[in-house]
């Protein structure tokens, strides 16, 4: 399947780059074997970034490759030394390009002005190291934070081009021709309806004036719930600052006359909505046709009669073209005069500021139907993705830290009870059984960010104790019977026995 030459909207899946993981590093020199930490940050993730570039006219190059992903943060290492950020991913976009958010459906930008950026998804922060963790409480941490994943968004662009002028009319009514005579765009020109399948845009010159028109393709009755091509090239005349339409006086099909045309189309346009405000011009074209130019002449009064500022152009003889110009030039000037200077700007896509609690409670029930408290929150739920779970002392520093931010208490006061199932998080929940650091009112006391709770043996640590206590015991009984026999004691060296004889 060949590729378009002209795309005006696709959907895109961006990635930010995942931050770098931090370093548990230890300091070791020459006669200073615990130098203290020296664990670097993980570097950043990489952002995606729409940029508009006045060369780029089409989203065509996005039409394949759906995917894009920023680059990722480097890790931390050892001796302080920091992770490299990821690189941004810049794509250039026409100027007029809206960004729409897929899942929510919410406009996030309509970029406009050349140079106007849009961060459509932030690269995920590094994580830390335990240089940076360590505090007088803690002069060593044994642990470092794991580095964020970007955000990951769907987003549709849809561009709608910024012209100065649109020009509308049914199928083969000489649009594209018109433009072809009054600037230097070179359209597909045919005999055959639908010949211009994408939008044209010709830069046109009034004198010193310049300014854009845009040849939109053909517009049919009911275009704008869907019908024929104009449901999706509607679009394109949202920035016009003004409609030209063109009406075929030389027509071949039966029923259709000037004033119907005219109607018919103000219809669509009234249908789509948001563009009564914009000023129109009436074209009477294809004058050079003998049949044309006698209905162009009875029609012409009126049409004037409404109020129209109507001109009779052939696009074949030029007949009547430099007053169009002139006109539409005059309409533009007009309209430039009363709208203030843009000032494009760097657009940063920020998250909303937070007004409630940085968490909340509640409680659920599972699949089983067993009571569950879910914790939601921002906080909560990025410690957790920094957390460790391999790493005990990082597990009892996240304990630390939920602590601190009242999950705890919170939890306490809504009823929680020792061995309940809290989940942090949404679909992605990771599971804890809920292990109060309050028991009858008093707290275990433990060093910032250490859990008492986590001081388990390992297994083969208690078979050496239980086999060392069991050594003991055995020896301890052997002392005391060499000792009651005849004042042996297996504790002490042979010649400590003999210094400890008595005399004689």
């Amino acid at each position: 399947m060949p590729i378009p030459s002209f795309v005006d909207t696709v959907t895109l899946q961006v990635t930010g780059g995942r931050g770098g993981h931090g370093c548990a590093s230890v300091k070791r020199e020459k006669f200073k074997p615990l130098g203290g930490p020296d664990g670097g940050n993980g570097g950043n993730g990489g952002s995606v970034i729409l940029r508009v570039d006045p060369s780029v006219t089409t989203l065509v190059d996005y039409h394949r490759h759906a995917h894009r992903k920023a680059g990722h943060g480097q890790p931390g290492k050892g001796n302080y030394q920091d992770g490299g950020n990821g690189s941004d991913l810049v794509l250039a976009v026409p100027d007029g390009t809206v960004v729409v958010d897929v899942s929510t459906g919410a406009v996030l930008a309509d970029l406009v002005g050349s140079g106007a950026e849009l961060t459509v998804a932030a690269g995920g922060r590094g994580g830390l190291g335990n240089e940076a963790l360590a505090t007088a409480a803690r002069k060593a941490p044994g642990f470092a934070l794991l580095g964020e994943d970007g955000e990951d968004r769907r987003i549709r662009l849809e561009l709608k081009i910024l012209a100065d002028i649109g020009l509308v009319g049914f199928p083969s009514a000489g649009k594209s021709s018109l433009i072809a005579a009054i600037s230097r765009a070179r359209p597909e020109i045919a005999d055959y309806p639908f010949t211009t399948l994408v939008p044209n845009l010709g830069v046109v010159r009034a004198g010193d004036f310049v300014f854009t028109a845009a040849d939109v393709p053909g517009l049919i009755p009911g275009a704008a719930e869907g019908r024929g091509l104009g449901h999706d090239f509607l679009r394109h005349i949202e920035r016009c600052q003004g409609i030209v339409h063109v009406i075929d006086c030389a027509t071949w099909e039966p029923g259709r006359d000037p004033s119907g045309d005219l109607d018919a189309l103000e219809a669509e346009l009234a249908a789509y909505g948001g563009l009564e405000d914009r000023p129109r011009l009436v074209v009477l074209n294809k004058v050079d046709i003998p049949d044309a130019r006698d209905l162009a002449d009875i029609v012409l009064p009126d049409l004037r009669e409404r109020g129209l500022d109507v001109y009779l152009v052939s696009t074949k003889t030029g007949e009547g073209l430099k007053k169009l110009v002139f006109a539409m030039a005059q309409l533009v000037a007009e309209h430039r005069a009363v709208q203030p200077p843009p000032a494009p700007a760097r657009i940063a896509l920020a998250p909303p500021a937070a007004d409630g609690p940085d968490f909340t409670v509640r409680q659920e029930k599972d699949d089983a139907g067993q009571p569950i408290w879910r914790v939601r929150g921002s906080k909560p739920e990025r410690w957790v993705k920094q957390t460790d779970f391999a790493n005990g002392e990082a597990v009892g520093y996240l304990a630390d830290r939920l602590n601190r931010l009242g999950v705890e208490s919170e939890l306490l006061a809504l009823g929680a009870g020792p061995g309940d199932t809290v989940a942090i998080g949404g679909a992605d929940a990771v599971l804890f059984d809920f292990a109060p650091q309050v028991d009858i009112g008093a707290e275990l006391l433990s060093r910032r960010g250490d859990d008492n709770r986590l001081q388990q043996l390992r297994p083969a640590a208690r078979r050496r104790r239980a086999k060392d206590a069991e050594f003991q015991a055995r020896r301890e009984a052997e002392r005391a019977v060499g000792q009651a026999l005849d004042g042996y004691d297996p504790g002490l060296s042979e010649g400590e026995a003999d210094e400890a004889e008595p005399d004689g």
